[in-house]
């Protein structure tokens, strides 16, 4: 599978570049990762879309299919990745959704890139690999992943988390009024972020 890229909404040329990493069954086209590519674009960002596919099933609660579908989705996001010539762009953004924020930490920090990063639900696993300039996104009711955890390796790392009441590993609840009013807060959050730089 081929990773898809998107232009600047300008039409000119970039020196600003962002890679999107997915969750499983968590797509570009879903509303965090649609809504985030589309402020990047507005905002001159050449985004890259990385794909995965064949990933394991039924992997909630399973410490050791969740650590194979990481591994897959790290070996993917390397494949994906090896011609984009990061030392050219002044600007590298990842965001990640879920396992999505475990293969792009590892990536930034094996390859040593100087990348901002914003982590929707992350999972514990995340957090292993030395990560600077986050901010992250987690539902108090996510079931993917020890809430209480995140919250606490965040606090010890010193990384900008925001979390949402009643909400689950996509960051919705019941309510399609709280669930909206939580994305456009995600997405004003996100957007003040990216423009920091």
């Amino acid at each position: 599978m081929k990773m898809t890229t998107e232009k600047p909404a300008t039409g000119i040329s970039s020196d600003r570049i962002a890679v999107i990493c997915p969750g499983i069954g968590y797509h570009k086209d879903k509303p965090l990762l649609y809504y985030s590519a589309k402020i990047l674009q507005a905002k001159g960002y050449e985004v890259l879309h990385v794909e995965y596919r064949d990933m394991p099933r039924k992997i909630r609660g399973n410490a050791e299919m969740m650590e194979k579908a990481a591994e897959i989705a790290y070996e993917q996001t390397q494949d994906q990745l090896e011609s984009v010539g990061f030392a050219g762009y002044n600007d590298v953004i990842f965001i990640g959704k879920s396992i999505g924020t475990v293969a792009m930490a590892r990536y930034i920090s094996e390859h040593r890139l100087r990348g901002r990063q914003i982590w929707y639900t992350p999972v514990e696993a995340t957090f292993s690999f030395s990560s600077e300039d986050v901010i992250a996104f987690i539902g108090d009711e996510d079931p993917w992943s020890d809430v209480s955890r995140i919250k606490q390796m965040a606090s010890e790392y010193d990384i900008v988390l925001y979390s949402y009441p009643g909400c689950n590993h996509s960051l919705e609840c019941d309510n399609v009024d709280t669930n909206i009013t939580n994305l456009r807060d995600v997405m004003k959050k996100s957007e003040a972020y990216i423009e920091k730089k």
